[in-house]
């Protein structure tokens, strides 16, 4: 489980291909790894992947075929937002992420208000229904909150802290964001279906 709190940002330095997909080199730019180890999970863009390999300041995660088709981000070097998982002592500073992207959003908007930027996002059609004004969600990993929602768009305001700590502040109109909703509206969601059994 994650915070969607970003704690570094990092750089795909090499893509490996693999026979059922990319065995991924990561600078952890301020990540600290001095704690993690081989089988540990890190989420990259807001995707949980394992550590495979550590060298330095570097480690490898393997991406299987399933997920490069249904996330965005892991096939090219480039920034990339960092965070380890969550220890049971951490505080929960954002919302419970499991690491697990429910679909691929499209930026449609991305306008500065004053010294914030207005963040308008496409969803999939199917994730709508997940999002919610004053709702969490997470867009490259990071725990944000919905102001606006119509049909399948929703807006967030996007604070300079946010903006300087996270790979946000590079997006543009058209460019593809890994989106992971709410994890608590999946289970009220599937209880309601199942009639509460």
């Amino acid at each position: 489980m994650f915070t969607g709190i970003v704690t570094a940002i990092g750089e795909i330095v090499r893509c490996e291909p693999r026979e059922k997909g990319l065995r991924l080199t990561i600078d952890s730019g301020a990540l600290d790894l001095s704690d993690v180890g081989l089988g540990d999970s890190i989420a990259i863009n807001g995707v949980c992947l394992t550590v495979v390999r550590l060298d330095g300041r570097e480690f490898e995660v393997d991406v299987s075929q399933e997920t490069i088709d249904c996330t965005t981000g892991l096939g090219a070097q480039g920034p990339v937002n960092l965070e380890k998982s969550l220890r049971l002592a951490d505080r929960l500073g954002g919302h419970l992420v499991a690491g697990h992207v429910d679909g691929v959003g499209e930026v449609v908007a991305f306008d500065a208000v004053g010294e914030n930027r207005r963040l308008v996002v496409r969803a999939p059609h199917e994730l709508a229904k997940y999002i919610a004004r004053k709702g969490s969600i997470t867009v490259q990993g990071v725990s944000l909150t919905v102001n606006r929602i119509e049909g399948a768009e929703f807006e967030i305001n996007l604070i300079p802290h946010t903006l300087e700590q996270t790979t946000l502040r590079h997006l543009v109109p058209g460019a593809r964001v890994n989106l992971e909703v709410d994890l608590i509206a999946r289970y009220v969601e599937r209880m309601v279906e199942s009639g509460g059994i």
